[in-house]
């Protein structure tokens, strides 16, 4: 695989071994302080294909689906009855949501209880917005994504995966800023 045909940014960072990601579309390759890219690229080119391949398919899908169009109260009303939902439903306490821009996440749960909301969430369907609270609330029982974590979430929702596809879909969608 030719370094030219793949769009990438490179990070240094202070990590003991180099890694790659596409957290938002883009390859970023994370490498230790002082590293060379080297053949890092060509060692890991069939997982690239992979991952290329699936945000294409997730593009392209994006532009099939529509994006809701709700009122900020009526987002914020949405969110605190499902958050109201789920923490009783899980038997536990959060300490307050807030609000803020997000690069590369829905949301996100800190230890001191505190849900993050990101604002671009409005714009998904109920379905995805109660999975994703339903996530970070669950974040209180177990902190990482370990198979305990993912029988927890299985529980309630069968077609995890499916689900955690779609997000990455509109993902897409909305960053994209189309049809906002």
């Amino acid at each position: 695989m030719a370094l030219n045909d793949i769009p990438y940014t490179i990070i240094h960072r202070k990590v003991k071994y180099p890694r790659l990601e596409f957290k938002t579309g883009e390859l970023v390759i994370i490498l230790p302080e002082g590293e060379e890219l080297g053949d890092l690229l060509e060692k890991h080119s069939k997982w690239i294909e992979r991952k290329q391949k699936f945000i294409a398919e997730c593009i392209e899908e994006a532009s099939t689906k529509e994006i809701i169009h709700r009122s900020q109260e009526e987002f914020r009303n949405l969110i605190s009855e499902k958050v109201k939902e789920i923490t009783q439903e899980l038997n536990l306490k959060i300490n307050k949501i807030l609000y803020r821009k997000m690069k590369t996440k829905w949301a996100s749960m800190s230890p001191r209880k505190n849900l993050t909301i990101n604002p671009l969430m409005k714009y998904l369907p109920e379905h995805l917005i109660e999975y994703i609270l339903y996530h970070e609330i669950t974040h209180l029982i177990q902190k990482h994504h370990n198979q305990n974590f993912w029988s927890i979430i299985e529980k309630k929702f069968e077609n995890y995966d499916e689900l955690e596809k779609e997000l990455f879909v509109y993902w897409f969608l909305v960053r994209s800023g189309d049809k906002l």
